[in-house]
């Protein structure tokens, strides 16, 4: 009897495209179940976790009460971050600084002036820095949250009682 026929059979009876298969599958399942490895463990976890303040800027934020709002922020003093759609925390919001809307306007001798916007509707959108304050693990490329890093122009999400919206990093402090 010949090891292989001419239909690519072992003995006349197996595939050796069924065997391959067959050999490819249970590979898989050695590799999932039998020999893990790491890979259920996160690498960051043995890295050191330490307190750092993020400075966040909100531009032309839509509200109809922007006061409302800004004493919402310091009466409850956390909020929960999402950093790429992925719910990272919560974090303290340790300082609130509101920021002025103005407008570029031409002066006569050529210079030009910041001054208050006067367009009515500029009182419905709010500018503010916030500063948030929470844990993060620092490794050698950062300052990671909820297995997200943040650097500056990360956009991070916050999210309370009565708001979500999205802000932009412009500072990462780790404090010691």
């Amino acid at each position: 009897m010949k090891l292989l026929d001419s239909k690519g059979r072992l003995f006349g009876k197996v595939s050796i495209l069924d065997l391959g298969a067959a050999l490819a599958i249970l590979l898989v399942i050695v590799g999932i179940f039998v020999v893990p490895g790491k890979s259920g463990t996160s690498t960051i976890a043995q890295v050191v976790e330490k307190p750092i303040e993020v400075d966040v800027i909100v531009r032309g934020l839509g509200v109809s009460n922007p006061d409302a709002l800004i004493n919402e922020f310091k009466e409850t003093k956390k909020t929960n971050i999402v950093i790429r759609k992925q719910p990272s925390g919560e974090f303290q919001i340790k300082e609130i600084k509101p920021l002025p809307r103005t407008t570029v306007v031409p002066q006569p001798d050529g210079s030009v002036k910041a001054l208050p916007d006067p367009r009515p509707e500029v009182v419905f959108f709010k500018d503010m820095i916030l500063t948030l304050k929470g844990n993060a693990q620092i490794t050698d490329t950062g300052a990671v949250v909820g297995q997200q890093k943040i650097k500056i122009g990360t956009l991070i999400e916050l999210e309370g009682k009565d708001y979500n919206f999205n802000t932009s990093t412009i500072a990462v402090r780790v404090l010691k």
